[in-house]
């Protein structure tokens, strides 16, 4: 049965079919599965247990009542550009080859979508599944002309990645960013994914990545979230691990209205780790809303996690991490950290880590702590000539360091600090 017209995400279907030429990389079967998602199940609210802290249904009807898809375009993102890094770009959900450098490095292949093959466009999908998500539907049905980045079997890539995810409008939109990241057996890269709004109007990015890992590859990839004020984002990467993989992800979100990070990784095969690392700061009304699932599958594996936040004014903060270990997943470890820091009697935070375990020979654990800033630390500076004020900086910058130290690219870490400090 089709819902309503008054479905929040019909309106979007409508609104986005009538100012879009879509071009169609997604088959047939998966399109029809998204649209009837949309269609029966909806934008979520606060009722779905997954979004319960998180109501883009009421974004939606709130901030993008009158989506108009006035996409600018853009000429020039030099000042964004890592000095020492390959830049590849995407403006408002499409790969731009002509803002993009040149591929100059061996090993490493990139293609449009509307220049896949079959075989590559049958890779579009497989492990996003359509009927799991909302927004991995809307991004199935309607994303941009994304890419698909391989790194060949056997290659080490000496230079970062930087990939440089820019939206501008001049009203009210919505875009759908896509890729596909593979790396062959015995790979190694290093991926920068960072997202900024350069446009005077509020752009919803609805961003999906599919990452495979293959055997003995290692994948250290680093995401920067910094919209502004008229960035509204749902973030979803879906990743796969093959025997003797690694995957390190550190997550850094310094601004945007309303971020939404979906981070799902499954250990596929035995002897493989992952490790996820995050780190907000929250301000004014802002919502920051994490969410991870470490999916181990097989044994002898390995994941840690550890997301700390800064929430003040009445801005909002969520971590949601769930590890799940299947009965077949024996001599797994798996550990989880959540920290926080109120700075406001208005901010709140929300945490909730989850073990769900099958296997019996397995070492799991999780915590989450939240208070204020240690008044016997600042007491302790303060008696020694830092005054209050600098005492609160030094402590809140040290608490922040524990996640984005674990940057190992010197120029992006050097840009998160400094943005970082001026806010304090």
């Amino acid at each position: 049965m089709i819902a309503e017209k008054t479905n929040t995400a019909q309106v979007i279907i409508d609104k986005i079919s009538s100012t879009s030429s879509k071009v169609n990389f997604i088959d047939n079967d998966k399109l029809s599965k998204a649209l009837l998602y949309l269609e029966n199940k909806g934008i979520p609210t606060n009722k779905h247990e997954e979004y319960k802290y998180c109501n883009v249904d009421g974004i939606f009807k709130k901030e993008f009542k009158n989506i108009e898809q006035k996409l600018n375009s853009v000429t020039d993102i030099n000042k964004y550009k890592l000095n020492n890094a390959l830049t590849i770009v995407v403006v408002n959900g499409n790969y731009s080859e002509k803002l993009s450098d040149k591929l100059i490095l061996k090993g490493l292949h990139l293609n449009a979508f509307s220049n896949l093959d079959n075989d590559g466009k049958n890779l579009i999908g497989t492990l996003a599944n359509v009927e799991s998500d909302a927004f991995v539907a809307l991004n199935t049905a309607f994303c941009g002309d994304g890419f698909h980045l391989k790194i060949a079997d056997n290659e080490q890539l000496q230079m970062p990645i930087h990939i440089l995810y820019v939206s501008s409008a001049s009203a009210e939109s919505l875009v759908n960013p896509r890729n596909i990241i593979e790396l062959g057996k015995n790979s190694e890269a290093t991926i920068i994914e960072e997202q900024i709004n350069i446009g005077d109007s509020k752009v919803f990015t609805n961003f999906l990545s599919e990452k495979f890992i293959g055997e003995n590859a290692k994948l250290n990839s680093y995401t920067f979230q910094n919209e502004g004020n008229n960035g509204y984002s749902v973030n979803t990467n879906n990743i796969t691990l093959g025997r003797y993989a690694k995957y390190d992800n550190t997550t850094i979100t310094l601004s945007g209205t309303l971020v939404r990070n979906n981070h799902q990784v499954v250990l596929a095969a035995q002897n493989c780790e992952a490790h996820l690392n995050g780190f907000f700061s929250t301000k004014s009304n802002q919502l920051v809303d994490n969410h991870t699932l470490m999916d181990h599958q097989m044994p002898n594996c390995e994941s840690n996690e550890l997301y700390k936040g800064i929430v003040n004014d009445k801005s909002t903060g969520v971590f949601n991490g769930k590890i799940f270990v299947r009965r077949d997943a024996q001599k797994t470890n798996a550990y989880q950290s959540s920290k926080n820091i109120l700075l406001s009697d208005d901010a709140t935070i929300n945490t909730k880590p989850q073990l769900e375990i099958y296997a019996d020979d397995v070492k799991c654990s999780h915590g989450t702590s939240t208070g204020k800033i240690d008044e016997a630390a600042v007491f302790y500076l303060n008696a020694r000539g830092i005054g209050r004020e600098s005492a609160k900086k030094l402590l809140l910058n040290a608490f922040a360091q524990e996640v984005i130290n674990k940057i190992e690219v010197e120029e992006l870490k050097e840009k998160i600090l400094n943005l970082f400090e001026n806010e304090l």
